[in-house]
């Protein structure tokens, strides 16, 4: 027989016996089938109850978190911005800016400060009594109202007699007492809420005697005419006529009102003519040790210390202490 012969007929062989054993497991199959239909049917049928699928959980996303809307976030973005051209107004938005400093809770804060001053005499014995509602200011006598310089006693010192111990520290003290305010007139009570420690540095010219402004409060019904006025930046006529327009001013005044304004301008340009003549012989009149004394005082003033129970006043701390006495020479 040939090779190729042999391996046809066992290749045939192969095959039928694969045949027979399939035919065998599906036989087999099939008994086993019939069988198990044929002990269920005599069984008892008993009620089956379905089981739940259980789900799949999905893995749990990130969580997104939002910012809270503030009721005042679009604050600045509804304000007109004033002075922007018009070209540049989207370039507000290029940013997202934050005003959420905007947004405290405002509340109004009396921040004491003590203003010292380096001087080997009492920088004044006069007190300031000026206030934007006072038409004019006065300058008084401190004993006027109750105030003096006074030596100051440290604590441990209290019992000790005043001439004995030679105080280098001197504080304003006022012996006007509150309770005693309900007695007093009215004006009287408001003098006292507008003092301003005075001082005059023969050395130094007040704001006051450059300035060219006038304050102007015309009387005229049914609301006065308050104003300020620039002799040398403002024109009468043309200021009177810009006023008339806003109707502030009525035609039948304009007369009246610039021959106001005139005296005003008078008045302002001989205050300081007188203040630069009393500067003058003040400081022909003075001392060399006098002089020395000026040129070399000093004044500091003091904020209080951060504490943990105290507000941060870091950020409002200022040199300026009152038109008199200007700024200070250190803040501390």
């Amino acid at each position: 027989m040939k090779k190729g012969t042999k391996r046809k007929a066992a290749a045939a062989s192969r095959k039928d016996e694969a045949a027979s054993t399939s035919a065998e497991a599906t036989a087999a199959t099939t008994t086993t089938t019939a069988e198990q239909q044929q002990e269920q049917q005599q069984k008892p049928t008993k009620a089956v109850r379905k089981t739940k699928r259980s789900k799949i959980s999905k893995p749990e996303s990130e969580p997104e978190y939002f910012d809270e809307q503030r009721d005042l976030e679009d604050l600045w973005k509804q304000v007109f911005p004033v002075g922007t051209e018009w070209d540049q107004l989207d370039l507000l938005s290029e940013y997202k800016w934050n005003f959420s400093n905007l947004e405290g809770q405002s509340k109004v804060t009396c921040i004491p400060v003590v203003v010292a001053v380096v001087s080997p005499f009492p920088p004044s014995d006069k007190i300031g009594i000026n206030s934007v509602q006072r038409e004019s200011e006065e300058i008084l006598d401190m004993k006027q109202m109750k105030m003096d310089w006074v030596p100051y006693i440290p604590l441990g010192k209290r019992g000790s007699s005043v001439e004995r111990l030679k105080s280098q520290i001197f504080i304003l003290s006022c012996v006007q007492r509150r309770a005693g305010l309900k007695h007093l007139k009215l004006d009287r009570v408001k003098k006292f809420e507008y003092c301003l420690p005075y001082f005059y540095h023969p050395f130094k010219e007040d704001e006051t005697e450059q300035s060219t402004i006038v304050d102007i409060m015309y009387p005229v019904e049914p609301k006065p005419v308050v104003c300020e006025f620039d002799w040398e930046m403002d024109e009468l006529e043309e200021f009177a006529n810009e006023l008339i327009a806003a109707e502030e001013l009525s035609e039948d005044q304009k007369d009246a009102f610039k021959e106001f304004v005139r005296e005003k301008v008078r008045e302002g340009k001989r205050a300081n003519r007188e203040a630069r003549e009393k500067r003058r012989k003040a400081r022909e009149e003075m001392s060399q040790e006098k002089v020395a004394a000026f040129q070399n005082m000093r004044f500091y003033k003091f904020y209080p210390v951060a504490t943990t129970d105290t507000p941060d006043v870091s950020n409002v701390k200022s040199p300026f202490i009152n038109r008199y006495y200007g700024k200070a020479h250190q803040v501390l």
